[in-house]
């Protein structure tokens, strides 16, 4: 007898699963299309409003963003170094610290106009000012 439910528990665990997982299937698809819907009704109150002349035209910079890449090539371009340095310290090869620390010191070492737009350009990229950091230097 102890054998017999075992499996059936086994199975109605599976269905009660899948039974899970359409429901939030269906739930997030409903979601989607509720967000569709309320895109397109902001997109034609805002038409409305820029008829009018109340509002400036928006949209195409958002939808630009929006597929926009420059800010993920920023951020891998910025998390190699440290991805490099993790590896240089807990390799724990004198060889790679070496070669880090060789790296930093001729970054540091470029001309201040290269470091200036390298922090400004990544900056902007982020919508952050980074006047103060000019400013100290």
């Amino acid at each position: 007898m102890l054998q017999r439910n075992l499996p059936l528990s086994g199975i109605n665990m599976w269905l009660s699963a899948i039974k899970l997982a359409v429901s939030a299937g269906s739930k997030i698809y409903a979601n989607k299309q509720r967000t569709k819907m309320a895109m397109s009704d902001a997109q034609l109150m805002h038409a409305s409003r820029m008829a009018e002349g109340k509002e400036a035209y928006q949209g195409k910079l958002l939808e630009s963003r929006q597929s926009d890449w420059k800010d993920e090539f920023i951020l891998i371009l910025l998390s190699v170094p440290i991805v490099m340095l993790g590896w240089s310290v807990w390799s724990d090869n004198p060889v790679h610290m070496e070669k880090m620390e060789l790296f930093f010191l001729h970054f540091g070492n470029l001309p201040l106009w290269y470091q200036t737009i390298f922090v400004g350009v990544i900056a902007s990229v982020y919508g952050l000012k980074a006047t103060h950091l000019i400013k100290n230097k």
